[in-house]
């Protein structure tokens, strides 16, 4: 079969990789309908060092963590889960059973792990071996032809990433709202404050086409500008008080600068960017004003159930994030769109 992998910083290949198989009688081997590119995939794109001391053959990386799809065998100890049945992949794997995942942390999983990492594959394939398969996989009501496979794709991580960042930060009624970045776990942040009832969403971008979806997403209010300027406009626009909530969906140190810029005293910063910088600005000046650092790695799995009505009745299409399309063959192109910011999301079809 055909299956991504990485070797090195704008280094993307599609190449035959051995065909996955039962390991475990807890794994599922799954064939790929379609998975995704993740912004977070772009900073081993920038940055991932050539291993130049090891053999080719042994220096790619399998890499992909979203992906939905079709089961095509189980292990004796899986239940629950039949040949046929589409079902979508969140991105890390868990076995939904030990006293982390009951408390609602299966990216914490005694016995979990993730997508690409030695000895597991990735999700950007034509197939996968899925283990603890029974407590990972979620099976969809729907045909591997459905419409709606583009939204429900989304929850194998932006959307419930989205949906971690604002319940975090205890978006509800009558709380405001500022979403910062306009990519597609922002946007999809902007759905998921809209969803719980935020009374108004100031979302920051200065990408036009993505700033009008965020509007057609819940979004009130768009601030294009940046750093200083950024603050001051958020502060203009909310009578010098700044928002309850702040949803940092970059993980760039100007980001969370921004956000205790913006937040309002006794608010809380949630934040769900893959962090790019070791320390936090939360100086005395934060501390005096009460403000909270909330968010971390979402759990998607926890939050599949809970959304995944709304996403099959329509009410919300987190799935409009993807604006490009392609063939596995085409990854690497996807990946350098991408990162140049051509694309918004990428979605993949196997």
């Amino acid at each position: 079969m055909r299956a991504t992998l990485i070797y090195g910083a704008g280094d993307v290949r599609v190449e035959d990789v051995p065909d996955p198989v039962l390991r475990e009688p807890t794994d599922a081997v799954v064939r790929v309908l379609c998975s995704c590119i993740c912004g977070s995939d772009l900073w081993p794109y920038k940055s991932m060092p050539v291993a130049e001391s090891m053999p080719v053959a042994e220096r790619g990386q399998r890499i992909g963590h979203e992906f939905l799809g079709v089961v095509e065998d189980v292990g004796s100890d899986v239940s629950g889960l039949h040949a046929g049945d589409v079902v979508v992949a969140p991105f890390v794997w868990a076995d939904n059973t030990c006293d982390f995942c009951a408390e609602g942390l299966q990216t914490s999983c005694r016995h979990g792990g993730q997508w690409g990492a030695p000895g597991v594959d990735g999700g950007q394939g034509e197939a996968v071996r899925v283990p603890q398969a029974q407590g990972t996989l979620v099976k969809l009501p729907v045909g591997e032809d459905s419409a709606l496979l583009p939204s429900l794709l989304t929850l194998s991580d932006v959307f419930p990433t989205g949906h971690h960042c604002a319940l975090r930060a205890g978006v509800g009624p009558r709380t405001t709202v500022t979403v910062i970045g306009d990519g597609a776990v922002g946007l999809c942040a902007v759905l998921a404050a809209k969803r719980l009832g935020a009374e108004r969403i100031l979302l920051m971008g200065r990408h036009k086409d993505r700033t009008d979806l965020g509007r057609s997403f819940g979004a009130t209010d768009v601030v294009a500008e940046r750093g200083d300027e950024g603050v001051e406009k958020v502060r203009e626009l909310t009578a010098g008080d700044g928002t309850h909530a702040v949803l940092e969906c970059v993980g760039t140190r100007q980001a969370i600068e921004m956000s205790m810029g913006v937040v309002r005293n006794g608010g809380a910063v949630s934040r769900v960017g893959a962090p790019q910088y070791p320390e936090v600005p939360m100086d005395f000046a934060v501390f005096m004003r009460n403000v909270t650092l909330t968010g971390g790695v979402a759990p998607a799995r926890a939050y599949i159930e809970e959304l995944l009505p709304d996403v099959l009745d329509g009410t919300v299409e987190p799935g409009r994030v993807f604006d490009r399309t392609i063939d596995l063959g085409e990854v690497p192109d996807g990946y350098r769109a991408m990162n140049d910011r051509e694309a918004l999301k990428v979605l993949i079809r196997s």
